[in-house]
């Protein structure tokens, strides 16, 4: 199953329009450790409660597991899966996921992503990059897409920085 899944996520990365994927991401570095990832959900939550955002923020690693996560005060609870799903997609495809979202508003072959599973195509999954490395993502969910983009920005951000 393992196998198939990945051969449908290749085929469907590959199959995409190169436009949005052209500048060429960067590698794979080690996981983001615990206190990293707690810095960048502390930033994240202090953008999200300073405009009255209620949202689920997932920090996934750069094996894409989960390392933290909070869901703030009256979130909808669809936003659980959904940020945990934009942080993995994010991370497994090395971009963030207002690319995979501006694909697929393309139609034509960009609609071939939605039948990869376990992608979210949905902007608000952003990489987390340390010394030109990915060592993890941030999604969230919980308002607008532009808006759950924000507060993961400032969350990895906050993760970048020394």
């Amino acid at each position: 199953m393992i196998r198939f899944v990945l051969a449908a996520l290749a085929a469907a990365f590959f199959a995409l329009p190169f436009t949005a994927f052209a500048q060429t991401p960067p590698p794979y570095g080690a996981a983001i450790g615990l206190d990293a990832a707690k810095k960048a959900l502390a930033a994240a939550e202090a953008e999200a409660k300073k405009n009255n955002w209620p949202v689920a923020i997932a920090i996934v690693d750069s094996s894409s597991k989960l390392v933290v996560f909070s869901k703030m005060d009256n979130t909808q609870h669809a936003s659980v899966d959904i940020a945990i799903g934009k942080a993995v997609t994010s991370n497994n495809l090395k971009r963030p996921t207002k690319a995979l979202q501006d694909v697929v508003a393309q139609g034509g072959g960009g609609l071939r992503l939605l039948a990869v599973p376990g992608v979210m195509p949905l902007e608000g999954g952003v990489l987390i990059v340390v010394d030109g490395k990915i060592v993890g993502a941030i999604g969230v969910s919980g308002v607008t897409s532009a808006q759950d983009a924000e507060v993961a920005m400032a969350g990895a951000a906050a993760a970048a920085a020394k």
